[in-house]
């Protein structure tokens, strides 16, 4: 995949382009199907895609928050690659950038390249200051350019919308199974395994904690049934998201996982994490002996589980 950060950059690439613009976060089945149809729709007419968004994530220049984005940058560029995407543009986006006119900004990222010849916009995609770039403006302002525009469908799976707000919305309620079909995969979280106070070993159950950034958003605190990928090698495992109210009294949100009949050292080790199905809430056990109960229950849940799958 060649990533650029202008269209301008392409006027000697030789090809004639499409183009479609948005934040992808999640590169959910909406985004995917989206993005196919219009890869095959440029085939038939000899263009070549290109994917437009923005680094970083508009909301966390004008609203900045943490606990927001479904993927980080890397893992985005990762998943559109999946889908076929040859060409990606990533905008950096500022202040400056978002008070730029609709005109100033097709102008300045988009049109910079001679060769580009169809818009595909997304059904409420909206740009430049005030939102005021919506497609009706585009249209008319790259007609007397010959550009063709084309406006998109709103995705549906059974009937209901799939967008990243859903997801989001989704992930805060910990309902991670209706959240892989939206995404067409198991959502993950992925990070460095770091040091913590190695009360998991104590007790029977380690963990490998993971250092995640801070923007990444994570499910509802509980403990979820997943998978993690280690280098090569996949693992089953018992993932738990929360404050640890047993041990702590403090608002961080730590992501721990106990990885089944594994007992390596991996601090420094990056992994990802798959969340497949919540077992329960989060709790404040009476004691450490009712804790380790319980985990013990959660971790027979978990084997059972998968000797299901297999």
């Amino acid at each position: 995949m060649k990533i650029i950060k202008n269209l301008g950059s392409l006027n000697e690439d030789g090809h004639q382009f499409a183009v479609t613009i948005g934040n992808f976060d999640g590169v959910h089945v909406g985004h995917q199907t989206i993005l196919k149809t219009i890869l095959d729709d440029c085939k038939k007419d000899g263009l070549e895609l290109v994917v437009v968004t923005f680094e970083p994530h508009p909301i966390q220049i004008l609203k900045p928050r943490n606990h927001f984005l479904i993927n980080s940058f890397t893992e985005k560029r990762e998943l559109l690659r999946n889908v076929g995407i040859k060409y990606l543009c990533e905008i950096d986006f500022s202040r400056d950038v978002s008070t730029l006119t609709p005109g100033s900004f097709l102008d300045e990222y988009i049109l910079s390249c001679k060769d580009v010849k169809r818009i595909y916009l997304g059904h409420d995609f909206a740009f430049g200051a005030n939102k005021s770039g919506d497609h009706q403006f585009v249209r008319e302002y790259c007609q007397p350019k010959n550009i063709d525009v084309k406006l998109l469908n709103e995705f549906t799976l059974k009937e209901k919308c799939v967008s990243s707000t859903k997801i989001r919305e989704a992930l805060s309620l910990g309902s991670v199974e209706e959240v892989s079909k939206m995404l067409n995969r198991n959502f993950f979280i992925s990070g460095m395994v770091v040091k913590g106070e190695g009360r998991g070993r104590k007790i029977g159950f380690p963990t490998a904690n993971i250092r995640f950034p801070a923007e990444r958003i994570v499910p509802a605190k509980g403990v979820y049934i997943t998978r993690t990928q280690l280098g090569d090698q996949v693992w089953d495992s018992l993932t738990n998201i929360g404050n640890n109210p047993t041990f702590n009294t403090g608002n961080d949100i730590f992501v721990e996982t106990h990885i089944l009949d594994f007992d390596g050292n991996i601090y420094g080790d990056e992994i990802t994490v798959e969340f497949i199905k919540k077992i329960r809430d989060e709790k404040k056990f009476e004691s450490v002996n009712h804790l380790v109960d319980q985990i013990k229950k959660d971790e027979v849940l978990t084997r059972d589980f998968f000797r299901g799958q297999r």
